[in-house]
């Protein structure tokens, strides 16, 4: 056994030591802020009507607010030289170059590298934290990871049910599977994710063979899941995403248990690459990094079909079968409107307006060239949409528009401003996915539902009003997020001086404790880098009053004395990242 830092149960992190005076500034609240889109009735085959002249108009060329803006949604945060870039390149070059880009990191790899892939870790959860957190510090290709880390959220896996030899190998595994993915076609990205070991095991894939006499049935969870929540969900769709409705006004379901049913015998003869998966010294961790591969004998031969019973599967058994069960699906739709709407409260907004929704769903439909399911066309219609680039919307659409931000997406934010470096080089931050620090951390979700679900909203009062990540924000870890950046502005992440996850505020062209010197300046490239300079004014006289009155403090936790100007910064960045403002990302 071990705990979620990766050591032996029974080693206690070290404590920080008493609360900082800057606790008696923190205020956070948190507001749910959304955006809607006109009421008019949807037309399923009607192609998107213009809600408004915004929506004609040409995008602008990005200034560094808007630039910082864009950022904020298409990567891993804004930063100084990021904004240059996208100034320079405009929004479509630099979609452009991080698409033209390889993936920086494998994770898989490391982990062998370094040794976590040793039998001596295979039933422990050491290097997983590790290597996603060091991945979304450290990692260049920022478009491709946040495209992941969206993924992620909703192809769900988690270590926190992954009962297999080197179950968090597999994690990381299906995270490179995800970068190597994100930017092709949305088949191949489905035929890869239903034969990862990660999801054969997470939804039960994996060893599901045809019923037999002993009253064996194919297990049908992968079937169930992969229509409910990665492809077309549970009603009719029409192109702006809202439900259809038959003759009496009721949504019209998508399946049924005897849709599942047949499904589940179409996926019936995987199982893992591998000779023996029991937990046994001789186990090596390379078949989670393999396709599960096709058992002939188990597989369910008699006539089936998808989604319709005129969709009957006549390929050959193994991969040509299973391609033209996942083809059936594919086509399905439901497919473009249901990606397009989760992938915008994902980068965008929790509440898309449907000409968005619809205007990605046919990038999806067609990428212009005839294909189908182009992940690079859907990600440019996402992002570079009118609705999404726009600022100048009327003022209650503008004051409805944008998200709460995820608090994974805060502190890596953070971390890549400050240049954060692992003092002892192993990335240890642990699992922060606990109500006292971040309540989420990267593939640690508590179900297949994810850490929050799409369509979830405050209160019944918000009406049709989403706010998913509302869902894991409650008094606890509102409470618990300020505790813990409280700790992490001044010292960083990690259980240990010698572990530690240090901010390097003073270093690589960022230098924070020289900008202190004018609290002003340090203020303003706050505002511009975490919000493209949209803190309401209050916000900032708050702010700046802080800030001038920050003073030098002797000896924080141990560390030694802090200059004023090191603690100007901490009081910025520490009542900018916990105000309203902040957390609510327009």
């Amino acid at each position: 056994m071990v705990d979620d830092r990766g050591d032996t149960v029974g080693l206690e992190p070290s404590a920080h030591g008493a609360a900082w005076p800057l606790a008696a500034l923190a205020g956070a609240a948190l507001t749910a802020c959304g955006g809607a889109g006109d009421d008019d009735p949807a037309d399923p085959s009607a192609p998107p009507t213009v809600a408004n002249s915004i929506e004609s108009e040409p995008v602008p060329w990005p200034d560094e607010n808007q630039a910082a803006r864009f950022l904020n949604q298409a990567a891993l945060g804004a930063t100084v030289d990021g904004i240059t870039r996208v100034t320079t390149l405009g929004y479509e070059g630099w979609l452009a170059e991080q698409m033209a880009a390889p993936p920086v990191h494998n994770l898989y790899s490391i982990a062998e590298n370094v040794g976590w892939t040793d039998p001596a870790w295979m039933s422990t959860d050491v290097g997983l934290d590790n290597l996603l957190w060091f991945n979304l510090f450290q990692a260049d290709d920022v478009l491709r990871q946040r495209v992941v880390l969206a993924l992620s959220e909703i192809f769900v896996v988690s270590v926190r049910n992954m009962p297999i030899p080197y179950g968090h190998i597999a994690v990381l595994a299906f995270w490179d599977l995800l970068a190597q993915h994100c930017f092709g076609n949305f088949l191949d990205l489905l035929e890869a994710i239903t034969l990862s070991p990660a999801m054969g095991t997470y939804l039960s894939l994996h060893g599901s063979a045809k019923a037999d006499s002993t009253g064996r049935h194919p297990d049908e969870n992968f079937a169930r899941e992969v229509l409910q929540l990665f492809t077309i969900g549970l009603v009719k769709l029409d192109i702006y995403g809202e439900p259809v409705k038959d003759a009496q006004g009721n949504p019209v379901e998508t399946y049924n248990n005897a849709t599942v049913t047949q499904l589940a015998r179409a996926f019936t003869g995987w199982d893992f690459d591998a000779t023996s998966v029991s937990f046994l010294p001789s186990t090596t961790a390379d078949y989670v990094n393999r396709p599960m591969t096709f058992f002939g004998d188990r597989y369910d031969t008699d006539p089936k079909w998808v989604l319709d019973s005129g969709n009957t599967i006549t390929a050959a058994p193994g991969r040509p079968a299973l391609r033209q069960a996942l083809q059936f699906i594919f086509n399905h739709s439901n497919v473009g409107p249901f990606v397009a709407k989760q992938l915008i409260q994902r980068l965008v907004t929790s509440n898309p307006e449907r000409n968005h929704v619809a205007r990605v769903a046919q990038a999806f439909n067609d990428n212009g060239q005839g294909v189908r399911g182009d992940m690079k066309a859907v990600l440019r219609a996402v992002l570079l949409d009118p609705l999404a680039r726009h600022v100048g919307l009327p003022d209650e659409q503008q004051a409805r528009r944008g998200k709460l931000r995820e608090p994974v997406l805060r502190l890596v934010h953070w971390g890549r401003l400050t240049n954060v470096v692992s003092n002892d080089g192993t990335w240890n931050a642990g699992n922060l996915s606990t109500s006292d620090k971040l309540a989420q951390g990267p593939m640690r979700a508590p179900s297949v539902f994810n850490f929050f679900r799409p369509g979830y909203a405050v209160s019944e009062g918000s009406g049709t009003m989403l706010a998913p990540e509302m869902q894991i924000t409650d008094q606890s870890s509102v409470v618990g997020y300020v505790n813990y950046m409280l700790d992490v502005v001044q010292v960083g992440l990690g259980y240990s001086d010698a572990e530690r996850i240090a901010p390097q505020y003073d270093l690589d062209g960022q230098d924070w404790d020289a900008l202190a010197a004018s609290p002003e300046q340090l203020v303003d490239r706050l505002n511009l880098l975490l919000t493209g300079r949209t803190l309401s004014q209050n916000t900032l006289s708050v702010v700046l009053q802080a800030v001038r009155a920050a003073q030098a403090t002797p000896n924080v936790f141990g560390v030694g004395d802090v200059s004023q100007a090191r603690n100007r910064v901490v009081v910025a960045f520490f009542l900018i990242m916990t105000s309203a403002d902040y957390l609510v990302q327009r």
